[in-house]
């Protein structure tokens, strides 16, 4: 572990949510939550306001809503997240090389690499210019945690929720993490962290305590002997710039559990179409198709075939899940079907046997979809938003404007007409038909700023101990510590 607090870890706070309140006036301030809304929907994001009610991510729609009843429910829009994390993710790039995204709103950065920090001070300064730029060229906040390796600085991260920063000074790093709950390192899950409880180990200063043989007697010789170094405060893992790509996947959930032999076979078919979308976008082939199929009892399978070599025909990888549906049995009705491709490579090997097998079907099956492809457990896909009017989405109005959809059913649409500059708009309904409304793409959250001439916030430059953390810590809160994640 190196001796300077150059690795740093920015975690956009509530991201999606954040997103839609930049966009939405009248969201600013209150309760949104972001997810599928069907019946079997899960929360994606859940802003600061709707997390007072206890709302979280991954929890069901249907338990928010009980929580929560007077939220905002929208719909995730993942294009609009995704442009925006390019923005972000380009900000990082111009600080080093050396930047490892671990989603569309995390990364950790290694700030020594291109001489942007090389000490305490420089990296303070780098980070607070980060944060400052970030809100300049996006409108949204970030947290930001330095520290001299990869774990203390997402504890510092996480510690700074929401809207701050927090150094971890070199030598503090044994005292500060001593209290803190097993469950703070990375590894331990809940099982780990049981299975450490009833062995009488809750912090990590215990963990430390019990030494490094009996935590590999506990948990067995690798994981026992990550667990202690991390107790010790030792993390020596690098800041990746390219992170491989293990799997392709894409998956759908029903709100309705489906029966029909058909309807299956007909949705492993579109979702194998998509998986080839997601994997020529990325230049992508791979040898081992997947199934994951989960039943009405929520039993989960999986069945694979591995091809002779890579691909990225839709026909060869549509005839491959049809082959493993043929294994599994679907008679009490399944909620959600996925179909994935492994062992990638970048470059493509014709299967022939599989080739002249899809061969056989008519020439139209073998067209591929453009739809673009998107993370399926939290966006619903049962109609063109055209019809369904989905609620969070852009519209156009040839009278009034640019607004979202708040809501619509029984033949009628709610429109809030409002932009990110605008002050809260008027609400107005219409008929879904509506010939004068329409949909239409997210409008930019900000308008452009040239940031070599915008000044790092005063408060972002002083160095201070936040009363709610120890004295070891140091940085600068934008935020209520009682409200972070």
């Amino acid at each position: 572990m190196r001796n300077a607090p150059t690795i740093l870890h920015l975690d956009m706070d509530a991201f999606f949510a954040s997103v839609e309140q930049a966009s939405k006036p009248s969201l600013r301030g209150k309760a949104v939550v972001v997810g599928g809304l069907g019946p079997r929907g899960v929360v994606a994001t859940a802003s600061y306001e709707a997390r007072v009610f206890g709302v979280h991510s991954a929890m069901p729609m249907a338990q928010a809503r009980r929580l929560a009843p007077n939220a905002a429910y929208l719909v995730p829009r993942f294009a609009l997240y995704k442009s925006v994390s390019e923005q972000v993710m380009a900000l990082l790039r111009a600080l080093s090389p050396l930047v490892e995204p671990l989603s569309l709103d995390e990364a950790f950065v290694d700030l020594e690499a291109a001489g942007a920090a090389w000490e305490e001070a420089s990296a303070r300064l780098a980070g607070a210019k980060l944060r400052a730029d970030i809100r300049t060229v996006t409108g949204l906040t970030g947290s930001v945690g330095l520290a001299a390796s990869k774990m203390l600085a997402k504890i510092a991260s996480e510690q700074a929720k929401p809207d701050g920063l927090v150094l971890i000074e070199p030598g503090t790093e044994r005292a500060l993490l001593g209290p803190m709950s097993v469950r703070t390192l990375p590894g331990v899950g809940p099982a780990t962290g049981d299975h450490l409880r009833r062995a009488g180990i809750t912090t990590v200063e215990e963990l430390a305590e019990a030494g490094e043989d009996e935590l590999v007697r506990l948990l067995g010789k690798a994981h026992g002997h990550a667990l202690y170094a991390m107790a010790l405060a030792h993390d020596d893992r690098p800041v990746v710039a390219e992170r491989e790509t293990k799997s392709v996947s894409v998956e759908d959930t029903y709100d309705v559990d489906i029966h029909d032999r058909l309807r299956v076979g007909i949705e492993v078919q579109r979702l194998a179409d998509r998986c080839v979308g997601r994997l020529r976008g990325a230049g992508l082939s791979g040898r081992t198709i997947v199934l994951k199929v989960r039943r009405y009892d929520f039993s989960t399978l999986t069945r694979s075939e591995t091809l002779r070599g890579p691909t990225d025909d839709p026909a060869v990888i549509r005839e491959a899940a049809a082959r493993l549906l043929e294994s599994v049995d679907t008679t009490g009705g399944v909620r959600l079907l996925g179909v994935g491709v492994s062992g990638l490579a970048d470059y493509t090997q014709e299967d022939l046997f599989a080739q002249a097998a899809a061969g056989e079907r008519d020439a139209a099956a073998a067209v591929e979809t453009s739809e673009e492809v998107v993370p399926d457990a939290v966006e619903e896909r049962l109609e063109p938003a055209e019809r369904q009017w989905r609620a969070g989405y852009d519209v156009r109005h040839a009278e009034y404007g640019h607004g979202w959809v708040q809501g619509s059913g029984l033949g009628r649409v709610t429109v809030r007409f409002e932009t990110p500059q605008s002050e809260p708009g008027r609400v107005r309904t219409f008929f879904v038909d509506d010939p004068a409304l329409e949909p239409a793409e997210p409008l930019p959250l900000v308008v452009e700023t040239d940031l070599a001439h915008r000044p790092v916030p005063a408060e972002d430059q002083t160095s201070s101990v936040p009363a709610s953390l120890p004295k070891s810590w140091s940085g600068t809160e934008g935020g209520a510590a009682a409200s972070r994640p």
